[in-house]
């Protein structure tokens, strides 16, 4: 696992209410009990970390936060783009 994987599963577990130590890139997000305010935090925490701007709508966007896998795909592709397209 490269060092954004890690990163993210160590904020995931942050704000877990009970963290496990099994989680991988398939993880499932609803699989981790994480609740939709803890989610939120979570975002804000990644943009924090990875200095990024994730677009994210609760409603709209479930599909690119499934897995844990999703969203280091997410994080990485946001990071490539570059602080300009993050914001766009």
């Amino acid at each position: 696992m490269d060092e954004v994987a890690t990163k993210i599963i160590e904020i995931l577990k942050k704000h877990m209410k009970e963290p496990r130590d099994d989680i991988s890139l398939s993880t499932a997000l609803t699989d981790l009990k994480i609740e939709s305010l803890d989610l939120a935090m979570i975002v804000f925490d990644i943009e924090d970390t990875f200095g990024i701007e994730i677009p994210y709508n609760a409603n709209e966007d479930v599909g690119d936060f499934k897995t844990v896998g999703s969203v280091v795909d997410k994080v990485k592709g946001l990071m490539a783009a570059g602080p300009a397209a993050a914001k766009a």
